[in-house]
Parts: structure tokens; sequence; C-alpha cells
């Protein structure tokens, strides 16, 4: 990794923006849920993308090598913070609610780290 300390911090903004947009708009969980099941995934999606693209843009090697340890960084970072809140906090779903509810939406996070990392690498004659 080009640098893990970026990547841990951009990793956990990731997560955290999200959870914070949850929980502003949870009444919507209950009187909208499709709308809140609809708007979470674009959350982490333009959070993703800011984030990698910042990350990412800087490299001038291994891009797609950087973009795949990236998004496996920060789904881990994502699915770790979640499962304690999610199963041992205030929530207490079980793995298998949890990955069919919300755990699955975070795959969106290595799909774009990868493809961005692919795209710059192929951009600059990496592959």
């Amino acid at each position: 990794m080009k640098s893990l300390k970026r990547a841990l911090i951009y990793g956990l903004f990731v997560w955290l923006i999200p959870f914070l947009v949850s929980f502003l708009i949870f009444p919507l969980k209950t009187s909208n849920p499709p709308l809140f099941e609809s708007i979470m995934p674009v959350v982490i999606t333009i959070c993703t993308v800011l984030f990698a693209v910042s990350y990412i843009g800087k490299l001038e090697v291994n891009m797609f090598r950087e973009g795949i340890l990236l998004g496996i960084i920060w789904l881990a970072i994502s699915l770790l913070l979640d499962l304690l809140l999610f199963m041992q906090g205030p929530m207490k779903m079980t793995f298998a609610d949890y990955m069919m509810d919300i755990g699955l939406t975070y795959l969106i996070v290595p799909a774009i780290t990868v493809g961005l990392g692919c795209l710059k690498g192929k951009y600059y004659g990496e592959h």
C-alpha cells in the first residue's frame, strides 16, 4: 500500500458518512422503507467514489493493485464497524439478517475501487 494510514482514515470516512446519514434519515426506515433503502447505496457510492478518486488519483504505479487492496480494507472496515453496532450493539441483528439487509450493499465499495484502479492503470499504461 502506498499509504496505509490514508487508506484507513479514508475507509473510516467511507463508513462514517453513510452511518451519519442513515442516523439522520432513520425515520424513513419505518415511514418509507423503499426510499431509505434507495438513499443509502447512493450515499455509499458517492463517498466511495470521492475518497477513491482522492486516493487513487495520487498514485503513479500499482493502481490496480492499490484499488484491490483499498476495496478490501474499506469493505473490512465497514463490515467490522457495522457488525459491532448491529450484532453487539442496540440493534441485535443476526449475522444473516445483517448481511441480507445491509452487508451486501458494501460490495459497492470494492467494485468501485477496483474499477477505478483498473481504469487509471490502463489509462497510464500499467496493464
